[in-house]
């Protein structure tokens, strides 16, 4: 019995071993599809992530604009609701009425720069105690390094003094601009304005006053600038300082007359009625305050913080010594090594790379001082209530979110008489481009009014229509979009000119 029971056991064992071997066989293969179905899960996710991304980022935009287009209604229907006209009729004028005025321009609301409300969290308050403790920083090391040095404190600021320099001329242009542009502009539009709708030519009364103001807009604005700078030679801050209010100026008396002329033009007067003209005092805010859209008021504060005023040119003054520092630790040392060593490329390079950091610390304070501090202190001072003068443009994806969120003063013009406009002169060109140019006897559309002026192109020489003298021609012609298109580019070049 004992030797039965071992043979048999060791029958069991003869048979489990193959069937052992043939599993060790094949659980590598096992193995192995298990692995590439891992990895195939881990690249489509990766690419399911990056469709996430790619989604977010084009519908980003798309949101906010969604979300501004219904604040900016609900307002409106609220002051809608709290004013109720007399009847339906009246109702719907109104409404007709508020929908062309936002969709024509920018609405103005009260709120708050987002910075302003970030620094309300502790948490991203946390950042802004760090930049302080960064430039606490700076002061200790340039000035433990000036005493090792030299024995004493060197306090000089000659890099401030010598990028300010000038500062006398840099005044005395900018009080000529100013003049310039609180009076010439104004009186050329009320000139314009109180004779437009009494004088016989009114097209030629336009183009006579419009090239005047051009060519004042030119010498003062365009070219008396420009000369400053280049002929006193002026330091980098002050023609900063110089151009960036040149091209403020301009902005702001194009936007003035912008705003203001189709008024004027599209206005009803009955006979002897005067056209009504923007007021001096609107015009005169609209200088100062931090905006580049003319409108004749504005959402205001009730009152002034002059504590939120100090605290941001203090502020300003603060970024001033940030900057300086970063330069005379930072940069200068290195642009100095620079100019010893023989020029290479891979100096170059190195310099470039070197002063990175420092440029991207400057760009920030830049960014804080500018857009934050002195647009806000401004605003305050003049009770100007919509503080949206950037978005959140550290969290962009893409640069043409950045550049759209980043300064959003700017873009706001550019995009109301740059984008909006060209888009309405070449979509009226071409429409009247196709109302104009259709003949009546074919669909040959406006190749006829440009291939043979005012005479259709599908009639014979003798009056006859090549319907029927030569049908062959005229369907060829018809056949050929690419003439066509060409037609209509160049008609409507034509009348972009002429406008």
């Amino acid at each position: 019995m004992a030797a039965e029971e071992t043979s048999s056991t060791l029958r069991q064992r003869n048979v489990k071993a193959p069937m052992s071997q043939a599993e060790e066989d094949a659980s590598p293969a096992s193995n192995k599809e298990h692995i590439d179905s891992a990895g195939g899960l881990i690249q489509w996710r990766r690419h399911m992530e990056d469709v996430k991304a790619e989604l977010l980022e084009q519908i980003q935009g798309q949101l906010s604009d969604l979300l501004e287009k219904v604040i900016s209604e609900s307002v409106q229907s609220y002051s809608q609701h709290s004013k109720p006209p007399a009847n339906s009729n009246e109702t719907e004028a109104t409404s007709r009425k508020q929908r062309l005025s936002s969709e024509q321009g920018k609405v103005f609301l009260e709120r708050r720069s987002l910075l302003d409300e970030l620094f309300e969290i502790d948490h991203i308050r946390t950042i802004y105690h760090i930049f302080i403790a960064m430039l606490c920083v700076f002061i200790i090391s340039t000035v433990a390094v000036d005493f090792i040095d030299q024995g004493r404190l060197v306090l000089e600021f000659d890099l401030l003094f010598y990028a300010f320099g000038r500062f006398s001329t840099v005044v005395f242009a900018w009080l000529c601009m100013c003049s310039y542009t609180l009076v010439v502009p104004y009186k050329a539009l009320c000139l314009w304005g109180g004779h437009y709708h009494s004088v016989r030519f009114r097209g030629g009364f336009t183009f006579v006053v419009g090239s005047l103001v051009l060519a004042c807009q030119a010498c003062v604005l365009g070219v008396y600038p420009i000369y400053v700078v280049v002929h006193y030679k002026l330091p980098p801050a002050s023609s900063f300082i110089v151009i960036l209010e040149q091209i403020r100026f301009m902005m702001k008396s194009y936007s003035f007359i912008r705003e203001n002329v189709p008024k004027i033009m599209k206005a009803k007067l009955n006979q002897g009625e005067a056209a009504k003209l923007p007021e001096f005092s609107s015009y005169l805010y609209f200088l100062f305050c931090p905006t580049l859209i003319y409108r004749d008021a504005y959402p205001r504060n009730p009152r002034i913080r002059w504590k939120y005023v100090a605290l941001n040119f203090a502020q300003i003054l603060g970024c001033l010594f940030y900057g300086y520092f970063i330069l005379v630790r930072l940069c200068i040392p290195v642009f100095t090594n620079m100019s010893k060593e023989p020029f290479s490329t891979k100096t170059m390079v190195l310099t470039l790379f070197h002063a990175t950091l420092p440029g991207t610390f400057v760009l920030l304070l830049c960014f804080f001082a500018f857009l934050h501090c002195w647009l806000n202190a401004f605003a305050e001072m003049l009770r100007f209530a919509d503080r949206m003068f950037y978005k959140d443009w550290w969290n962009s994806t893409s640069f043409a979110n950045y550049y759209r969120t980043w300064n959003v003063v700017v873009h706001d013009w550019l995009y109301s008489y740059a984008y909006k406009d060209f888009l309405w002169v070449s979509s009226t060109s071409l429409s009247m481009t196709r109302e104009r140019g259709r003949c009546g006897t074919c669909s040959c559309g406006p190749v006829c009014s440009l291939v043979r002026g005012s005479r259709c192109a599908c009639t014979a020489r003798n009056g006859t229509p090549r319907s029927t003298a030569q049908p062959k021609r005229r369907a060829s012609g018809n056949s050929s979009p690419l003439v066509r298109g060409l037609a209509d580019c160049k008609q409507g070049w034509s009348r972009l000119v002429c406008f």
